[in-house]
């Protein structure tokens, strides 16, 4: 990709001498004769780079870098100064500039410079492409009574400098509620650090979160910064902190109180502040009466609890849950954005969701992905994704007779059978041998609807 640069320069000969330095590199340069014009094109046209001489009539220099700088253009603006003007250059860089380059323009000079700005500012489009998939990808999504009241939650407790004790299921977006505490937070322009605590051996957490002297064990053969002192100022994430061995809990609770890390093999503390939020899918008053958890850390911990529902109990938000996923996994994945069928809709409000938001979220990339149409129907749901075994047992043991429990086995039996075949009597009464008239009369006998809009089976002589 060939860069483009702005130049403006009432010179001619200083816009040729650039023109032709610059082409010669592969970079697309555009003139401009005046302040004005310069304005003039940079409102119409995106420039990776704006060279940009102080000394011009009518309209100078200073004067067009802040008019580009009310117009929000981003565009990095290098400054080109006679000698006399290098003090009003350093200036100009105060006030947003790039960088100044000094007259007589030195051939080698003007590369890097230009090299620099325009690297810098495709830095700048990376870092907000990143940001705004990260908006996309870690966005709280759903409109139910329990996300709004959760939404609330947040949106009280990221102000405040409190820790945060999030507890939920596995899958229900623990680590999204973080995230948007410290986005909400004043700290938001600040790192945010996530450590796993279960994924972390136990003796290399306390080296992770606190870091380590080199030589102070076997195996440290540099000095590491700890995960409390990278976030120095920001926010640490303690995922699974229930999993944190009591020693560990104790050094914890020490940064807490005292805002104090002291390294491993270290004689000397190191002052932090870090804003803690904690998650954990474990109950840990349960954790403290079996005397795996600290209790004064949990109370320290739960200053503000909140807690993550499971998708089970918002079912109202799995239709924009479903939509969100299929529209990132489409334009993720380069594929057609693709729609649920009502049916296809109910049936994943009807499913228990065992594994929430992630379970759904995984589901929905599969079908994304192998999907052949641009419609998502109840018949391209995954068989496995219907009632399990231990749902069909789970149910049935609260009938009273065998018979009970046999007919209920069939019928469910009968239906994911349905379901994995699309619904084709034939194919399924084949797949499971039997007698096609004989799946017609369980069908008929258990009541079984196609699902999908198609209503009642056709009679036997005239085949789903």
């Amino acid at each position: 990709m060939a860069y483009r640069v702005l130049v403006i320069d009432d010179e001619t000969g200083i816009r040729e001498a650039i023109r032709m330095t610059l082409e010669y590199e592969g970079y697309r340069i555009e003139e401009a004769r005046s302040g004005q014009e310069g304005l003039d094109k940079a409102g119409r046209t995106s420039y990776d780079a704006i060279l940009l001489d102080i000394k011009m009539p009518i309209l100078d220099g200073i004067e067009v870098l802040e008019n580009l700088k009310t117009q929000r253009i981003t565009a990095p603006v290098i400054m080109v100064s006679g000698h006399g003007d290098v003090h009003t250059a350093v200036e100009c860089t105060k006030r947003g500039a790039f960088d100044f380059l000094e007259k007589p323009l030195n051939r080698d000079k003007l590369l890097l410079t230009v090299r620099n700005a325009v690297r810098q500012r495709s830095l700048e489009e990376e870092n907000t492409e990143l940001k705004e998939k990260q908006e996309k990808e870690y966005r709280l999504v759903g409109d139910s009574e329990l996300m709004r009241d959760l939404k609330s939650q947040i949106e009280r407790a990221a102000p405040t400098k409190a820790t945060v004790l999030i507890t939920g299921e596995s899958g229900t977006g623990k680590e999204l509620v973080a995230r948007e505490i410290h986005r909400r937070s004043s700290r938001s322009h600040m790192p945010f650090i996530q450590v796993n605590c279960a994924a972390i051996p136990e003796e290399l957490i306390e080296s992770e979160l606190f870091g380590h002297e080199k030589g102070s064990f076997t195996g440290a053969v540099r000095k590491q910064t700890g995960k409390f002192v990278a976030a120095d100022s920001g926010t640490i994430f303690l995922d699974e902190i229930g999993d944190m061995s009591l020693r560990t809990q104790a050094k914890v609770l020490r940064v807490l109180q005292e805002g104090e890390v002291e390294p491993v093999g270290s004689a000397t503390v190191v002052k932090v502040d870090v804003r803690v939020i904690a998650a954990t899918n474990k109950d840990l008053t349960e954790e403290i009466r079996n005397g795996r958890f600290r209790e004064d850390l949990y109370y320290r911990l739960n200053v503000i609890p909140i807690r993550t529902p499971p998708l089970r109990e918002r079912k109202d938000d799995i239709g924009i849950l479903g939509q969100h996923f299929a529209n990132l996994f489409a334009e993720e994945h380069n594929k057609h954005p693709k729609k649920f069928t009502p049916s296809a809709l109910k049936a994943l409000q009807d499913a228990p969701w065992r594994g929430n938001v992630r379970e759904l979220r995984n589901m929905i990339e599969r079908l994304v992905i192998m999907g052949p149409n641009d419609t998502i129907d109840v018949t391209d749901l995954p068989a496995e994704f219907f009632r399990a075994a231990t749902d069909i047992i789970s149910s049935a043991m609260r009938l009273n007779t065998l018979q009970e429990f046999k007919d209920e086995a069939e019928k469910a039996f009968i239906l994911a059978k349905l379901r994995e075949h699309g619904w084709n009597v034939s194919k399924t009464a084949e797949a499971i041998d039997t007698p096609r008239s004989n799946l017609y009369k369980k069908i008929e006998q258990y009541g079984i609807k196609r699902e999908g809009g198609g209503g009642a089976f056709a009679p036997p002589d005239g085949d789903a």
